[in-house]
């Protein structure tokens, strides 16, 4: 006869993975939050401040894979590096909540990981406060996955997990929170800088401009974030989102316009 205790399933092992870059304020918080992994692997791209020697001092194994490959591809390098198939993925500028981190636990512990992968909201802050609404919530992402079942994919710098064939993905409550911002000179070099990427990439696909990416893409953007999304809620704060948004979109595509053509001298 069978036992109660043998029918009981085994805890699933669980690898959590970073990837940084002059990171030494957000680093640690971000590590910690992992703690209820098996280990940690953070995947730093060259950072000269302290990012790898603190996540070093909190048990994290810090590996540094340079030149940067890109966003998408650095962080499907540190899940192959990581111990374990199942893996939960953060940024450096995030951290699982408390309330994310048990319900995680439980189902590992539980050995009920069955999903190919889980997506969960971000808390996203924004100049000293979590927005609500608007493209800032609830800004779902698919961080928890079985990666023999997932990859890393998607066009840089946005990059996002793919399951494979025709799996969805589960929905956790809990959310992770992201502090998106450190202030709106930050905001503004990481719209200059994703800009870039994003369009030299969309070269590399074979995209081109067009008079709709300029002149109508932009305001589309706007309107949605802050009326077919509530964003208004969020007061200013909201009406900046929204405008920036616009702003990155029309730049994203003027940058492509000025690019050459794929296979052009």
């Amino acid at each position: 006869m069978t036992s109660p205790a043998s029918n009981e399933r085994k805890p699933q092992l669980l690898s959590g993975c970073v990837i940084s870059f002059q990171e030494e304020d957000r680093i640690a918080d971000c590590v910690r939050s992992l703690s209820f992994c098996d280990e940690v692997v953070v995947v730093d791209s060259g950072s000269t401040d302290r990012t790898r020697a603190i996540a070093e001092e909190l048990g994290a194994r810090v590996l540094v894979n340079r030149p940067f490959p890109g966003h998408k591809e650095q962080k499907q390098w540190c899940i192959e590096q990581a111990r374990h198939d199942w893996v939960f993925c953060l940024d450096a500028d995030e951290r699982a909540t408390p309330e994310l981190q048990q319900a995680v636990q439980s189902l590992r512990d539980r050995g009920e990981l069955r999903s190919a992968g889980y997506e969960m909201p971000r808390k996203n802050h924004y100049l000293g406060r979590i927005c609500r609404a608007g493209l800032f919530w609830p800004d779902r992402k698919i961080r928890l996955f079985d990666r023999r079942l997932a990859r890393w994919g998607g066009t840089n710098p946005h990059d996002r997990v793919e399951l494979h064939g025709d799996a969805a993905p589960e929905r956790l409550d809990a959310a992770i929170e992201h502090l998106s911002y450190r202030d709106l000179r930050h905001h503004l070099r990481t719209i200059d800088s994703f800009t870039r990427i994003a369009a030299r990439a969309m070269q590399q696909e074979g995209r081109r401009t067009n008079v709709f990416d300029l002149l109508v893409r932009p305001p589309s953007v706007f309107v949605k974030s802050l009326v077919i999304k509530f964003g208004i809620r969020d007061g200013w704060r909201g009406v900046l989102i929204a405008a920036l948004a616009a702003y990155t979109d029309w730049l994203k595509y003027w940058r492509l316009f000025r690019l050459p053509r794929r296979g052009a001298s």
